[in-house]
Protein backbone atom coordinates (compact mmCIF):
# COMPACT_ATOMS: atom_id res chain seq x y z
CA UNK A 1 0.00 0.00 0.00
CA UNK A 2 1.03 3.63 -0.44
CA UNK A 3 2.52 5.41 2.54
CA UNK A 4 -0.49 7.68 3.02
CA UNK A 5 -2.91 4.69 2.89
CA UNK A 6 -4.91 6.24 0.03
CA UNK A 7 -6.87 3.72 -2.07
CA UNK A 8 -5.05 2.12 -4.98
CA UNK A 9 -6.53 0.97 -8.29
CA UNK A 10 -5.20 -1.81 -10.51
CA UNK A 11 -6.66 -1.61 -14.01
CA UNK A 12 -7.04 -4.24 -16.73
CA UNK A 13 -8.25 -3.93 -20.31
CA UNK A 14 -9.28 -0.97 -22.43
CA UNK A 15 -8.38 2.69 -22.29
CA UNK A 16 -11.89 3.52 -21.09
CA UNK A 17 -11.26 1.36 -18.03
CA UNK A 18 -8.08 3.29 -17.26
CA UNK A 19 -9.84 6.64 -17.21
CA UNK A 20 -12.78 5.31 -15.24
CA UNK A 21 -10.23 4.12 -12.68
CA UNK A 22 -9.22 7.73 -12.07
CA UNK A 23 -12.84 8.57 -11.23
CA UNK A 24 -13.11 5.61 -8.85
CA UNK A 25 -9.88 6.54 -7.13
CA UNK A 26 -11.25 10.01 -6.40
CA UNK A 27 -14.60 8.62 -5.20
CA UNK A 28 -12.92 6.11 -2.90
CA UNK A 29 -10.57 8.72 -1.48
CA UNK A 30 -13.40 11.21 -0.90
CA UNK A 31 -15.37 8.46 0.85
CA UNK A 32 -12.52 8.08 3.32
CA UNK A 33 -11.49 4.59 2.25
CA UNK A 34 -8.03 3.65 3.48
CA UNK A 35 -5.91 0.54 2.96
CA UNK A 36 -8.10 -0.39 0.01
CA UNK A 37 -7.13 -1.91 -3.33
CA UNK A 38 -9.64 -1.68 -6.19
CA UNK A 39 -9.40 -4.03 -9.16
CA UNK A 40 -11.03 -2.70 -12.34
CA UNK A 41 -11.34 -5.87 -14.41
CA UNK A 42 -11.70 -6.71 -18.10
CA UNK A 43 -13.79 -9.48 -19.68
CA UNK A 44 -12.52 -9.43 -23.28
CA UNK A 45 -10.49 -12.64 -22.88
CA UNK A 46 -10.11 -15.49 -20.43
CA UNK A 47 -6.48 -14.45 -20.02
CA UNK A 48 -7.47 -10.96 -18.86
CA UNK A 49 -9.70 -12.51 -16.21
CA UNK A 50 -7.00 -14.97 -15.13
CA UNK A 51 -4.51 -12.13 -14.73
CA UNK A 52 -6.99 -10.19 -12.59
CA UNK A 53 -7.57 -13.14 -10.23
CA UNK A 54 -3.81 -13.72 -10.00
CA UNK A 55 -3.22 -10.03 -9.19
CA UNK A 56 -5.92 -10.10 -6.49
CA UNK A 57 -4.31 -13.07 -4.74
CA UNK A 58 -0.86 -11.50 -4.95
CA UNK A 59 -2.11 -8.17 -3.57
CA UNK A 60 -3.74 -9.87 -0.61
CA UNK A 61 -0.56 -11.83 0.19
CA UNK A 62 1.46 -8.62 0.13
CA UNK A 63 -1.20 -6.55 1.95
CA UNK A 64 -3.06 -8.94 4.27
CA UNK A 65 -4.94 -6.13 6.03
CA UNK A 66 -6.10 -4.39 2.85
CA UNK A 67 -9.73 -4.32 1.78
CA UNK A 68 -10.12 -5.76 -1.73
CA UNK A 69 -12.90 -4.37 -3.99
CA UNK A 70 -13.46 -5.81 -7.47
CA UNK A 71 -15.33 -4.00 -10.26
CA UNK A 72 -15.24 -3.69 -14.05
CA UNK A 73 -16.67 -5.81 -16.88
CA UNK A 74 -15.60 -9.20 -15.55
CA UNK A 75 -17.06 -8.42 -12.11
CA UNK A 76 -20.30 -7.27 -13.77
CA UNK A 77 -20.66 -10.40 -15.91
CA UNK A 78 -19.50 -13.07 -13.42
CA UNK A 79 -19.67 -11.54 -9.91
CA UNK A 80 -19.96 -14.97 -8.27
CA UNK A 81 -16.47 -15.87 -9.52
CA UNK A 82 -15.00 -13.12 -7.37
CA UNK A 83 -17.45 -13.55 -4.49
CA UNK A 84 -16.07 -17.06 -4.03
CA UNK A 85 -12.54 -15.73 -3.55
CA UNK A 86 -11.60 -15.40 0.11
CA UNK A 87 -9.38 -12.43 -0.75
CA UNK A 88 -12.29 -10.32 -2.03
CA UNK A 89 -14.37 -8.17 0.33
CA UNK A 90 -16.80 -6.56 -2.12
CA UNK A 91 -17.88 -6.60 -5.78
CA UNK A 92 -19.29 -3.39 -7.32
CA UNK A 93 -21.06 -3.36 -10.70
CA UNK A 94 -20.00 -1.36 -13.74
CA UNK A 95 -22.65 1.36 -13.48
CA UNK A 96 -22.39 1.69 -9.70
CA UNK A 97 -18.61 2.10 -9.77
CA UNK A 98 -18.93 5.59 -11.29
CA UNK A 99 -21.33 6.88 -8.63
CA UNK A 100 -19.81 8.57 -5.59
CA UNK A 101 -22.47 7.12 -3.27
CA UNK A 102 -21.34 3.55 -4.08
CA UNK A 103 -18.04 4.04 -2.27
CA UNK A 104 -17.71 3.74 1.48
CA UNK A 105 -21.06 1.97 1.82
CA UNK A 106 -21.36 -0.36 4.77
CA UNK A 107 -23.31 -3.30 3.38
CA UNK A 108 -23.90 -6.85 4.51
CA UNK A 109 -24.03 -7.86 0.86
CA UNK A 110 -20.76 -8.83 -0.78
CA UNK A 111 -22.14 -8.32 -4.31
CA UNK A 112 -23.45 -4.88 -5.30
CA UNK A 113 -24.28 -5.46 -8.97
CA UNK A 114 -27.33 -4.17 -10.89
CA UNK A 115 -28.88 -5.52 -14.08
CA UNK A 116 -26.70 -3.57 -16.51
CA UNK A 117 -29.29 -3.95 -19.29
CA UNK A 118 -31.77 -1.91 -17.24
CA UNK A 119 -29.40 1.09 -17.02
CA UNK A 120 -30.62 3.88 -19.32
CA UNK A 121 -28.39 6.80 -18.37
CA UNK A 122 -24.70 7.55 -18.23
CA UNK A 123 -23.17 8.53 -14.90
CA UNK A 124 -24.26 11.92 -13.58
CA UNK A 125 -20.87 13.35 -14.54
CA UNK A 126 -18.57 12.95 -17.50
CA UNK A 127 -15.44 10.92 -17.10
CA UNK A 128 -12.27 12.72 -18.03
CA UNK A 129 -8.84 11.18 -18.03
CA UNK A 130 -5.55 12.74 -18.87
CA UNK A 131 -2.59 11.36 -20.77
CA UNK A 132 0.40 13.07 -19.17
CA UNK A 133 -1.60 16.32 -19.53
CA UNK A 134 -0.96 16.25 -23.29
CA UNK A 135 -4.62 15.56 -24.07
CA UNK A 136 -7.87 14.89 -22.26
CA UNK A 137 -10.09 11.88 -22.83
CA UNK A 138 -13.83 12.34 -22.53
CA UNK A 139 -16.36 9.52 -22.39
CA UNK A 140 -19.35 10.66 -24.44
CA UNK A 141 -21.03 7.27 -24.82
CA UNK A 142 -21.17 3.93 -23.00
CA UNK A 143 -22.52 0.47 -23.78
CA UNK A 144 -23.34 -1.24 -27.09
CA UNK A 145 -26.58 -2.31 -28.81
CA UNK A 146 -24.86 -4.76 -31.14
CA UNK A 147 -23.98 -8.40 -30.52
CA UNK A 148 -20.83 -9.36 -32.38
CA UNK A 149 -20.31 -13.09 -32.00
CA UNK A 150 -16.87 -12.77 -30.38
CA UNK A 151 -17.76 -10.06 -27.86
CA UNK A 152 -19.06 -10.29 -24.29
CA UNK A 153 -18.69 -6.58 -23.52
CA UNK A 154 -22.37 -5.55 -23.99
CA UNK A 155 -23.15 -7.80 -21.01
CA UNK A 156 -20.59 -5.88 -18.97
CA UNK A 157 -21.42 -2.39 -20.21
CA UNK A 158 -25.12 -2.59 -21.08
CA UNK A 159 -26.94 -1.01 -24.00
CA UNK A 160 -25.78 2.18 -25.71
CA UNK A 161 -26.23 5.40 -23.72
CA UNK A 162 -25.15 8.90 -24.72
CA UNK A 163 -24.17 12.04 -22.84
CA UNK A 164 -26.28 15.09 -23.85
CA UNK A 165 -24.55 17.66 -26.07
CA UNK A 166 -24.97 20.45 -23.52
CA UNK A 167 -23.23 18.45 -20.82
CA UNK A 168 -20.36 17.56 -23.16
CA UNK A 169 -19.98 21.20 -24.20
CA UNK A 170 -19.73 22.44 -20.62
CA UNK A 171 -17.11 19.86 -19.80
CA UNK A 172 -15.08 20.63 -22.92
CA UNK A 173 -15.18 24.35 -22.05
CA UNK A 174 -13.81 23.51 -18.62
CA UNK A 175 -10.97 21.45 -20.10
CA UNK A 176 -10.06 24.17 -22.61
CA UNK A 177 -9.96 26.69 -19.76
CA UNK A 178 -7.54 24.33 -18.00
CA UNK A 179 -5.25 24.52 -21.02
CA UNK A 180 -5.98 21.28 -22.89
CA UNK A 181 -5.42 21.66 -26.63
CA UNK A 182 -6.57 18.23 -27.73
CA UNK A 183 -9.60 16.28 -26.54
CA UNK A 184 -10.34 12.67 -27.47
CA UNK A 185 -13.99 11.60 -27.49
CA UNK A 186 -14.27 8.00 -26.42
CA UNK A 187 -16.90 5.35 -25.77
CA UNK A 188 -17.65 1.65 -26.17
CA UNK A 189 -19.42 2.16 -29.54
CA UNK A 190 -18.98 5.87 -30.10
CA UNK A 191 -20.58 5.99 -33.58
CA UNK A 192 -23.90 4.90 -32.04
CA UNK A 193 -23.92 8.23 -30.19
CA UNK A 194 -27.27 10.02 -29.91
CA UNK A 195 -29.84 7.34 -30.78
CA UNK A 196 -31.13 7.42 -27.20
CA UNK A 197 -31.28 11.23 -26.89
CA UNK A 198 -34.16 13.59 -27.79
CA UNK A 199 -33.94 14.47 -31.48
CA UNK A 200 -31.45 11.63 -32.03
CA UNK A 201 -28.37 13.76 -32.83
CA UNK A 202 -25.57 11.94 -34.60
CA UNK A 203 -21.94 11.84 -33.51
CA UNK A 204 -20.99 14.20 -36.32
CA UNK A 205 -23.72 16.67 -35.35
CA UNK A 206 -22.54 16.60 -31.74
CA UNK A 207 -18.91 17.27 -32.70
CA UNK A 208 -19.85 20.10 -35.08
CA UNK A 209 -21.97 21.67 -32.33
CA UNK A 210 -19.15 21.45 -29.78
CA UNK A 211 -16.62 22.97 -32.19
CA UNK A 212 -19.02 25.79 -33.08
CA UNK A 213 -19.69 26.63 -29.42
CA UNK A 214 -16.01 26.42 -28.39
CA UNK A 215 -13.92 28.16 -31.07
CA UNK A 216 -10.87 28.12 -28.77
CA UNK A 217 -10.65 24.29 -28.86
CA UNK A 218 -7.76 23.49 -31.23
CA UNK A 219 -8.29 19.74 -31.75
CA UNK A 220 -10.82 16.94 -31.41
CA UNK A 221 -9.88 13.31 -32.03
CA UNK A 222 -11.95 10.11 -31.92
CA UNK A 223 -10.74 6.98 -30.16
CA UNK A 224 -12.41 4.48 -32.52
CA UNK A 225 -15.40 4.22 -34.81
CA UNK A 226 -17.46 1.77 -36.82
CA UNK A 227 -16.67 2.24 -40.53
CA UNK A 228 -20.30 2.00 -41.73
CA UNK A 229 -21.71 4.48 -39.22
CA UNK A 230 -19.96 7.65 -40.41
CA UNK A 231 -22.82 10.14 -40.77
CA UNK A 232 -23.09 13.07 -43.22
CA UNK A 233 -21.96 15.61 -40.64
CA UNK A 234 -18.87 13.50 -39.91
CA UNK A 235 -18.01 13.52 -43.61
CA UNK A 236 -18.33 17.32 -43.56
CA UNK A 237 -15.93 17.44 -40.61
CA UNK A 238 -13.40 15.29 -42.46
CA UNK A 239 -13.68 17.49 -45.55
CA UNK A 240 -13.88 20.97 -44.03
CA UNK A 241 -12.82 21.11 -40.38
CA UNK A 242 -9.05 21.29 -39.73
CA UNK A 243 -9.64 21.04 -35.97
CA UNK A 244 -11.01 17.51 -36.50
CA UNK A 245 -7.85 15.38 -36.51
CA UNK A 246 -6.84 13.67 -39.76
CA UNK A 247 -6.77 10.25 -38.11
CA UNK A 248 -9.53 7.63 -37.98
CA UNK A 249 -9.22 4.40 -36.04
CA UNK A 250 -11.57 1.80 -37.54
CA UNK A 251 -13.16 -1.16 -35.81
CA UNK A 252 -12.25 -3.38 -38.77
CA UNK A 253 -11.72 -6.83 -37.14
CA UNK A 254 -11.24 -8.69 -40.47
CA UNK A 255 -10.97 -8.15 -44.21
CA UNK A 256 -12.84 -11.23 -45.45
CA UNK A 257 -16.59 -11.13 -46.06
CA UNK A 258 -17.35 -14.61 -44.74
CA UNK A 259 -15.46 -13.96 -41.49
CA UNK A 260 -17.14 -10.57 -41.10
CA UNK A 261 -20.55 -12.24 -41.49
CA UNK A 262 -19.63 -14.90 -38.94
CA UNK A 263 -18.47 -12.15 -36.59
CA UNK A 264 -21.89 -10.50 -37.16
CA UNK A 265 -20.20 -7.24 -38.06
CA UNK A 266 -22.21 -4.49 -39.78
CA UNK A 267 -19.77 -3.94 -42.64
CA UNK A 268 -18.27 -5.94 -45.46
CA UNK A 269 -14.87 -5.68 -47.08
CA UNK A 270 -15.94 -3.26 -49.82
CA UNK A 271 -17.58 -0.95 -47.27
CA UNK A 272 -14.20 -0.39 -45.60
CA UNK A 273 -12.44 0.17 -48.91
CA UNK A 274 -15.10 2.72 -49.91
CA UNK A 275 -14.86 4.57 -46.58
CA UNK A 276 -11.07 4.83 -46.76
CA UNK A 277 -11.17 5.92 -50.42
CA UNK A 278 -13.77 8.62 -49.71
CA UNK A 279 -11.98 9.90 -46.61
CA UNK A 280 -8.66 10.10 -48.43
CA UNK A 281 -10.28 11.92 -51.34
CA UNK A 282 -11.69 14.52 -48.94
CA UNK A 283 -8.50 14.78 -46.89
CA UNK A 284 -5.40 13.39 -48.63
CA UNK A 285 -3.22 13.45 -45.49
CA UNK A 286 -5.62 11.32 -43.41
CA UNK A 287 -4.22 8.27 -41.62
CA UNK A 288 -6.07 5.10 -40.62
CA UNK A 289 -5.69 2.71 -37.74
CA UNK A 290 -7.60 -0.53 -37.25
CA UNK A 291 -8.42 -3.23 -34.72
CA UNK A 292 -7.95 -6.69 -36.25
CA UNK A 293 -8.57 -10.18 -34.84
CA UNK A 294 -6.25 -12.88 -36.19
CA UNK A 295 -7.36 -16.50 -36.29
CA UNK A 296 -11.11 -16.06 -35.80
CA UNK A 297 -12.96 -19.41 -35.84
CA UNK A 298 -13.18 -21.00 -39.34
CA UNK A 299 -10.60 -18.56 -40.78
CA UNK A 300 -8.72 -20.28 -43.61
CA UNK A 301 -5.38 -19.23 -45.09
CA UNK A 302 -7.24 -17.58 -47.98
CA UNK A 303 -9.51 -15.65 -45.62
CA UNK A 304 -6.53 -14.44 -43.62
CA UNK A 305 -4.78 -13.30 -46.81
CA UNK A 306 -7.87 -11.17 -47.58
CA UNK A 307 -7.30 -9.37 -44.28
CA UNK A 308 -3.62 -8.88 -45.08
CA UNK A 309 -4.54 -7.39 -48.47
CA UNK A 310 -7.12 -4.94 -47.14
CA UNK A 311 -4.47 -3.41 -44.87
CA UNK A 312 -2.41 -2.62 -47.95
CA UNK A 313 -5.35 -1.67 -50.19
CA UNK A 314 -6.66 0.84 -47.64
CA UNK A 315 -3.13 1.87 -46.59
CA UNK A 316 -3.90 1.33 -42.89
CA UNK A 317 -0.99 2.47 -40.76
CA UNK A 318 -1.69 1.79 -37.08
CA UNK A 319 -2.67 -1.83 -36.45
CA UNK A 320 -3.99 -3.08 -33.12
CA UNK A 321 -3.74 -6.86 -33.62
CA UNK A 322 -5.24 -9.48 -31.31
CA UNK A 323 -5.00 -13.27 -31.69
CA UNK A 324 -8.55 -14.58 -31.29
CA UNK A 325 -9.32 -15.71 -27.74
CA UNK A 326 -12.38 -17.83 -26.92
CA UNK A 327 -14.80 -16.11 -24.59
CA UNK A 328 -17.26 -18.37 -22.80
CA UNK A 329 -20.84 -17.24 -23.40
CA UNK A 330 -20.25 -15.97 -26.94
CA UNK A 331 -21.45 -17.69 -30.17
CA UNK A 332 -17.93 -17.64 -31.63
CA UNK A 333 -16.65 -19.88 -28.83
CA UNK A 334 -18.89 -22.67 -30.18
CA UNK A 335 -17.59 -22.38 -33.75
CA UNK A 336 -14.77 -24.58 -35.15
CA UNK A 337 -11.58 -23.09 -33.73
CA UNK A 338 -8.30 -22.20 -35.42
CA UNK A 339 -5.31 -23.89 -33.78
CA UNK A 340 -3.85 -21.42 -31.19
CA UNK A 341 -0.26 -21.48 -32.57
CA UNK A 342 -1.65 -20.57 -36.01
CA UNK A 343 -3.57 -17.65 -34.48
CA UNK A 344 -0.33 -16.34 -32.98
CA UNK A 345 1.54 -16.86 -36.26
CA UNK A 346 -1.09 -14.86 -38.17
CA UNK A 347 -1.06 -12.12 -35.56
CA UNK A 348 2.72 -11.88 -35.89
CA UNK A 349 2.42 -11.56 -39.68
CA UNK A 350 -0.13 -8.78 -39.32
CA UNK A 351 2.07 -6.90 -36.85
CA UNK A 352 5.00 -7.24 -39.25
CA UNK A 353 2.83 -5.78 -42.02
CA UNK A 354 1.78 -2.99 -39.68
CA UNK A 355 5.42 -2.13 -39.04
CA UNK A 356 6.01 -1.95 -42.81
CA UNK A 357 2.95 0.30 -43.24
CA UNK A 358 4.13 2.63 -40.48
CA UNK A 359 7.59 2.94 -42.03
CA UNK A 360 6.03 3.88 -45.35
CA UNK A 361 3.92 6.61 -43.76
CA UNK A 362 6.89 7.97 -41.81
CA UNK A 363 8.86 8.26 -45.05
CA UNK A 364 5.98 10.16 -46.70
CA UNK A 365 5.99 12.69 -43.86
CA UNK A 366 9.66 13.67 -43.82
CA UNK A 367 10.54 17.30 -44.68
CA UNK A 368 7.00 18.51 -43.94
CA UNK A 369 5.58 21.32 -41.87
CA UNK A 370 3.02 20.26 -39.27
CA UNK A 371 1.45 21.20 -35.95
CA UNK A 372 2.05 18.87 -33.02
CA UNK A 373 0.78 18.55 -29.47
CA UNK A 374 3.72 18.05 -27.10
CA UNK A 375 3.74 14.86 -25.05
CA UNK A 376 5.91 13.56 -22.23
CA UNK A 377 9.50 12.95 -23.27
CA UNK A 378 9.34 15.86 -25.70
CA UNK A 379 7.52 13.92 -28.37
CA UNK A 380 5.07 15.83 -30.55
CA UNK A 381 1.95 14.13 -31.91
CA UNK A 382 0.74 15.32 -35.31
CA UNK A 383 -2.90 15.52 -36.36
CA UNK A 384 -2.44 12.23 -38.26
CA UNK A 385 -1.04 10.70 -35.02
CA UNK A 386 2.55 10.39 -36.21
CA UNK A 387 5.11 10.95 -33.42
CA UNK A 388 7.87 13.54 -33.84
CA UNK A 389 11.03 13.85 -31.73
CA UNK A 390 11.32 17.58 -31.00
CA UNK A 391 14.59 19.47 -31.16
CA UNK A 392 14.09 21.48 -27.97
CA UNK A 393 12.09 21.47 -24.73
CA UNK A 394 8.44 22.48 -24.82
CA UNK A 395 5.69 22.45 -22.22
CA UNK A 396 3.58 19.28 -22.19
CA UNK A 397 0.26 19.93 -23.94
CA UNK A 398 1.56 22.89 -25.93
CA UNK A 399 0.75 23.10 -29.64
CA UNK A 400 3.68 24.11 -31.79
CA UNK A 401 4.49 24.29 -35.49
CA UNK A 402 7.54 22.32 -36.59
CA UNK A 403 9.15 21.00 -39.74
CA UNK A 404 10.31 17.42 -39.92
CA UNK A 405 13.76 16.56 -41.19
CA UNK A 406 14.58 13.68 -43.53
CA UNK A 407 15.55 11.51 -40.54
CA UNK A 408 13.54 8.73 -38.85
CA UNK A 409 14.59 7.13 -35.57
CA UNK A 410 12.81 4.55 -33.38
CA UNK A 411 9.66 4.79 -35.52
CA UNK A 412 9.50 8.55 -34.95
CA UNK A 413 10.04 11.52 -37.21
CA UNK A 414 12.81 13.93 -36.22
CA UNK A 415 12.14 17.66 -36.15
CA UNK A 416 14.56 19.80 -38.14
Amino acid sequence: MSKNNDPQVQTFGCRLNFYESEVMKDHAKNAGLEDTIIFNTCAVTKEAERQARQAIRKAKRQNPNAKIIVTGCSAQITPDTYAQMDEVDQIIGNDLKLKAESWGLESDEKILVNDIMSVTETASHLIDGYEDHARAFLQVQNGCDHRCTFCIIPYGRGNSRSVPIGVITEHVKHLVEQGYNEIVFTGVDVTSYGHDLPGEPTLGQMIRRVLALIPDLPRIRLSSLDPVEIDDDMWCLIAEEPRFCSHLHLSLQAGDDMILKRMKRRHLRQDVIDVCKRARHLRPDIAFGADIIAGFPTETDEMFESTMRIVEECDITYLHVFPYSEREGTPAAKMPQVHPPLRKERAARLRELGEKQLQSMLQRNTNKEMEVVVEKGNIGRASNFLPVQLSRVYDIGQITKIKTSDLIKDNELIAA
